[in-house]
């Protein structure tokens, strides 16, 4: 297991009140939001860069169209404060339309740590970004989720299959899997 260099940034995309919408299906990880502010408030405490994104989606039936000003919103366990930066997108990928890897750049960062929502979406597409544009990239599997999914055949995929496989995807080619409690572990030891 790789261990946490410096502090890394902890990016927290997509924690948005539109994903409890049942338009999704079945999600995993129901303790994902819970394990997502765990880590935050241990950033916060320690003073790290703490950067979110918001998907304001285009299409007009998502239940994070940019309209939908409730869809839009964070979720009260992880809102961000008046001082983190907030990086609005309209594509999956956090680095796309926004200030994100400008960001990164003017402020030196050269690992971040990625949680969020949804692990097939916007958590993958991010993760393979960071890692392709050179980041170190930790993705913490316990506070991302996934949703189940109805495939090109017509095969049903559970959540917890998707996630799974997204994450044996990621594993060592983009990112580094941990675990909240590896992480804060890992912290704490330091």
């Amino acid at each position: 297991m790789n261990k946490l260099r410096k502090l890394p940034a902890l990016l927290i995309l997509d924690v948005q009140k539109g994903f409890d919408d049942p338009y999704w299906g079945k999600r995993n990880n129901p303790q994902a939001e819970k394990n997502m502010a765990r880590l935050l408030a241990e950033w916060r405490k320690r003073k790290g860069n703490v950067l979110f994104s918001q998907h304001l989606s285009v299409q007009p039936g998502s239940p994070l169209h940019y309209k939908n000003k409730f869809g839009t919103e964070f979720k009260e366990i992880i809102k961000p404060r008046g001082d983190e930066v907030v990086f609005p997108k309209n594509v999956n990928s956090a680095f796309i339309g926004t200030g994100l890897e400008m960001y990164l750049k003017e402020k030196k960062i050269k690992s971040v740590l990625i949680t969020g929502l949804s692990t097939q979406h916007c958590v993958s597409t991010t993760t393979r970004m960071s890692g392709n544009l050179g980041y170190q990239t930790y993705l913490v599997s316990d506070a991302i989720a996934a949703f189940e999914i109805t495939d090109h055949k017509g095969v049903h995929h559970t959540a917890e299959e998707i996630h799974e496989h997204e994450l044996a995807m990621l594993h060592n080619e983009f990112a580094t899997i941990m675990t909240t409690m590896e992480v804060l572990n890992q912290l704490h030891t330091s």
